[in-house]
């Protein structure tokens, strides 16, 4: 009861042609995780990342290795 946190359980989503991205603004220096489709090059933003572990966060609810992120600016 207490001292338990509620983890966020895996999330499940489709990831067939989609590659996992981190998309950056330069000027607000804003970071959004997400995945984006090979053919059609439609982003879907899943999360915001602020910090350090909310990546981690993202890599764990999503089941992505932080070598497959793409980072596009």
């Amino acid at each position: 009861m207490f001292g338990k946190r509620n983890r966020k359980q895996k999330t499940t989503y489709d990831k067939t042609g989609k590659i996992p991205v981190i998309r950056a603004s330069i000027c607000t220096r804003e970071k959004v995780a997400g995945f984006k489709d090979e053919k059609t090059g439609k982003f879907d933003d899943l999360m915001l990342i602020r910090t350090d572990s909310d990546l981690a966060e993202f890599l764990r609810l999503y089941d992505v290795a932080e070598e497959q992120i793409r980072r596009e600016w």
